[in-house]
């Protein structure tokens, strides 16, 4: 079912009904400030296996959550004083920033290493949510493994079958977040995506997109 919110100026009666959808365990389709995502409660761990089996993807497949602002991450993350300068510069913004879990986080959505990424989009209507919710939504990007990412929010509703609600705020983006891992020294890009990582590397863009497509290239052909 798809729900019209303006992406400005969000009724605060459909951002309730949104949440009122979460709270329900439900996982729903939503904009960010980059793709649209899936996501869930995050205190819901049957949302949390439903999130899994409608994305169709593996358990091994980290997730990141979202959070309205800063001020909530120190509760699921441990920031120190170098990373937050970082994050309170970048964000909100188009980045996922890896860093250690605290124990508030599930060890569900945990990895092998005890860290969780950390999303605070550019986007008033999922943020609304989140802050409605009172709680962080689970995140995954709204597009299947090796295709292309739906622009359309009624493709994610056509697509991926049990959705509770997908909110639709027009045509979504098509380049993905940049994720960043704060746990190591030098922070490492993970993958470059909408952020620009100029913070995180001393190599020219042109060169490191000759590189990426070096890799690509050497993949195409070992498969």
């Amino acid at each position: 079912m798809l729900l019209s919110i303006n992406a400005e100026h969000p009724e605060p009666r459909k951002v309730r009904r949104a949440a009122e959808v979460l709270e329900a365990g439900e996982v729903i389709g939503y904009p960010t400030d980059t793709v649209y995502g899936l996501g869930c409660d995050i205190a819901n761990k049957r949302a949390i296996d439903r999130l899994y089996e409608i994305k169709g993807m593996g358990r091994s497949q980290p997730l990141a959550f979202i959070c309205p602002d800063l001020s909530e991450i120190a509760k699921y993350a441990i920031v120190d004083n170098q990373a937050y300068r970082l994050l309170r510069r970048l964000l909100p913004g188009p980045y996922c920033f890896i860093l250690q879990a605290t124990r508030e986080v599930p060890r569900l959505i945990q990895t092998k290493r005890k860290t969780i990424g950390i999303r605070v989009p550019n986007h008033e209507i999922i943020r609304a949510v989140v802050r409605e919710l009172g709680r962080p939504v689970i995140s995954t990007t709204a597009q299947r493994r090796g295709a292309e990412v739906h622009v359309d929010p009624a493709e994610i509703d056509d697509d991926f079958s049990g959705l509770g609600l997908v909110i639709d705020a027009g045509a979504g983006g098509i380049i993905p977040t940049t994720v960043v891992d704060l746990t190591v020294q030098p922070p490492a890009v993970v993958r470059e995506g909408a952020g620009a990582v100029d913070d995180f590397t001393d190599e020219p863009r042109s060169l490191r997109g000759m590189k990426q497509s070096m890799r690509e290239l050497q993949d195409h052909w070992s498969d």
